[in-house]
């Protein structure tokens, strides 16, 4: 397994409409993802078993959870833990590094 990746290595996939996934590095316990957002593209409301927190690089999301919605933007983190339903709203193309806990096999 890699102790060093570089995004500029890894081509990006188009998770869903308008919004591009790097997996960068990973091993059983955590994997750290790059997303590229452009502007008004949607992730449907969803939930997974790994925690999930993030930073964000630039741009603007609107997240919508159960228990109502928040604005991040550049400089801004979130979390989501295992199991919390999520989704969200990209309001100005954006770039984020998302943290899992444990590794999301679907991802690799």
């Amino acid at each position: 397994m890699a102790n060093f990746e570089s995004k500029q290595n890894i081509p990006p996939i188009e998770a869903l409409e308008g919004i591009f996934r790097r997996t960068l590095l990973y091993n059983d316990s955590l994997m750290l993802c790059h997303f590229t957002l452009e502007e008004n593209a949607e992730v449907p409301i969803h939930s997974h078993k790994e925690h999930q927190i993030g930073y964000v690089i630039k741009g603007k999301l609107k997240f919508i959870t159960e228990n109502g919605e928040f604005i991040v933007k550049e400089g801004d983190s979130y979390v989501f833990d295992s199991n919390e339903k999520h989704g969200a709203i990209i309001l100005e193309t954006a770039e984020v590094i998302d943290v899992f806990n444990p590794c999301r096999e679907d991802y690799k």
